[in-house]
């Protein structure tokens, strides 16, 4: 397959039961290509209301997510 521009494309990182990350990205009628990670240091922007900081080195869902009072 030939190289295609993944800049601007929207996806989520997905973390396995066997302790590795996936990109994820998924078309118009919810089927899903998770590509394997090996970009040295990708820029990425949060865009998801259920993302929290925690401890000043966690992220992690919001806090009602988890079932604790903001």
């Amino acid at each position: 397959m030939k190289p295609k521009s993944a800049n601007g494309v929207t996806g989520h990182l997905i973390y396995t039961q066997g302790g590795k990350y996936l990109f994820r990205v998924y078309d118009s009628e919810h089927n899903f290509v998770d590509y394997d990670l090996q970009h040295s240091d990708l820029r990425v922007t949060i865009c998801d209301e259920d993302a929290y900081f925690y401890l000043d080195s966690v992220l992690d869902h919001a806090p009602t997510t988890l079932g604790h009072e903001e």
